[in-house]
Formats: C-alpha cells, sequence, structure tokens
C-alpha cells in the first residue's frame, strides 16, 4: 500500500478551548475531512512562529494548506490604510499573521505544494508582495454580496475562470458557481501570481502562480471560496484537492 501524503495545515487560535477554556488550536473538521476524502492525511500546525519548527515540519511533509479565518493585520500590506477601512479588520491575530508568512516561506523554499481557501490567498498574495481589500463593502461598494455565510454550503455566485489556467484545467469549464464568505479580498496581484478566477464584479477568486513561475515551481493554487463544504452535494469541488492530492504524493 502507498503511502498516503501528509499535508500541514495552518489553524487559528482559539480563546477558550474545550478543555480547561485555555487559549487552543483550532480548525473545523470540513478541511480535515476533505483532505482525507481526497486520499491524504492531515497534520495541524499550531500557530508557532519558530523558523526552525516550521521549517522541519514543511521538510516532514508533502505539501502545504493554508485555511480560511479571520483578517490579516492591515499594517502588514497598507500602514496607511484609512482609520474607516482599518477597523472593518476583525479577529486580527499577529501569532497567526506570522506562522503563516513563515509556512509559505518554506513552502516555496522547500518546493512544496500549496493550497490555499479563503483566508489563505489573501495572505499568499500579500507575503509575496501583493496588496489587500480589507473591505468589499467600503472599498468596492457596487460589488456582490461576498459575505453570505448563512449559504456556505450552496453556491450563490458565479465566476469567471481564465482558459488554460490551472483553475481551467482542474474544473474543466470556464464558468463556476461558488459559494461565498468573506468581506476581504486579494488585491493588487503580487508579481510571481496571476489572478485565474473573478466574479463579475472584479473581485478575484482564485490565484496562482504566472506561467513563467509555474514552468518551475510546484502546484500552487488560491481559491476565495470553500469547496471543501460543497463537495458532499456537488462533487466537483473535491477536484481540487484530489489534483493537490496528487502533486503531493510522495
Amino acid at each position: 500500500m502507498s503511502k498516503l501524503p501528509a499535508i500541514l495545515l495552518s489553524t487559528m487560535n482559539e480563546q477558550k478551548g474545550a478543555e480547561f477554556k485555555d487559549w487552543s488550536t483550532s480548525l473545523s473538521h470540513w478541511y480535515t475531512r476533505t483532505l482525507v476524502k481526497a486520499g491524504t492525511a492531515p497534520v495541524l500546525m499550531p500557530n508557532l512562529p519558530d523558523k526552525k519548527i516550521i521549517r522541519d515540519m514543511v521538510s516532514r511533509t508533502d505539501g502545504v494548506m493554508l485555511t480560511g479565518g479571520d483578517d490579516l493585520q492591515p499594517d502588514l500590506y497598507d500602514p496607511d490604510l484609512p482609520k474607516k477601512i482599518r477597523a472593518t479588520a476583525g479577529g486580527v491575530d499577529p501569532q497567526r499573521d506570522l506562522t503563516e508568512f513563515l509556512l509559505i516561506e518554506q513552502a516555496l523554499k522547500q518546493n512544496k505544494p500549496l493550497l490555499a481557501i479563503c483566508r489563505g490567498p489573501q495572505v499568499l498574495n500579500v507575503a509575496l508582495g501583493g496588496g489587500m481589500i480589507t473591505d468589499i463593502p467600503l472599498e468596492r461598494p457596487n460589488s456582490l454580496n461576498h459575505s453570505r455565510k448563512n449559504q456556505a454550503h450552496r453556491p450563490v455566485h458565479d465566476i469567471d475562470i481564465t482558459s488554460g489556467s490551472l483553475m481551467h484545467r482542474i474544473f474543466r469549464k470556464r464558468t463556476l458557481k461558488v459559494n461565498s464568505a468573506h468581506h476581504q479580498a486579494v488585491g493588487e496581484i503580487a508579481p510571481m501570481l496571476r489572478a485565474t478566477g473573478k466574479t463579475r464584479d472584479g473581485i478575484i477568486e482564485a490565484i496562482e502562480l504566472n506561467e513563467e513561475e509555474a514552468k518551475t515551481r510546484p502546484f500552487l493554487l488560491g481559491m476565495q471560496f470553500h469547496p471543501e463544504r460543497l463537495w458532499e452535494k456537488y462533487p466537483e469541488f473535491l477536484k481540487p484537492f484530489r489534483a493537490f492530492a496528487k502533486a503531493c504524493h510522495p
């Protein structure tokens, strides 16, 4: 029997854990259950921003996955952000931000496949020199309603997918209906990335390596939506996890 690829997942800090109601590591089971279904073995990365520990954990696993959660601290991408917009950033956790920046650094340095969901592509883009939309309603007032957490398990709007992209190869279609549960989004694209999925209002829904970087680097994909919450009812949303698992196979 072949060995299952081990996937290192980013996590959240929970202020009241189940055992002693203290500071704890937290992650939705939707991520781990989906990775198991895709044929991998999930490994949780606690928020310990120690470069040596993270380097070692990335080296022991076959791929890295950045998960969803609260907002990135604005000082990491725009120290001069207006106060009104800055105030919309919620649940900021510098410990998690730094841990994920180090995970990204090591994943790229060690040539490990990387999958990012929701908050994930936002952090990935900023870590690589890109920008952020801190609050869609304030900064893009004519946009669709992207914050529909109460409908997290069903598709609510379409995205257009770039022909020939990794997203296109995975889903084999140019238009895809997805769920939507975010008030932030990827802003100016980092130099080594490109946007390959957008809604009709211009909000970026998928990012991946630009064509030049993709020639020499392994799998890298960021999806703003939550495919892990859709695949049980809509099986095509398991495809990106299976593609990721295949890229991570030891």
